[in-house]
């Protein structure tokens, strides 16, 4: 089973051998589109994370 990475530093899909350190890298993920959809991913995870952030401090979020 293949896995992929999204690559911080170089924006872009990365798997196999030659991938960039752990420390530059987000995943891994199953396919490769997982991987290039991984920014965003992360944003909507930070947005629901602000959010809830927000109500756990009883400002309404």
């Amino acid at each position: 089973m293949s896995e992929f990475w999204w690559c911080v530093k170089h924006s872009r899909v990365e798997s196999g051998d030659g991938v960039c350190p752990a420390r530059r890298r987000l995943g891994p993920y199953p396919t490769r589109e997982d991987a290039a959809a991984a920014l965003e991913k992360v944003r909507e995870r930070n947005e629901e994370w602000d959010a809830e952030d927000a109500r756990w401090e009883g400002s309404g979020g």
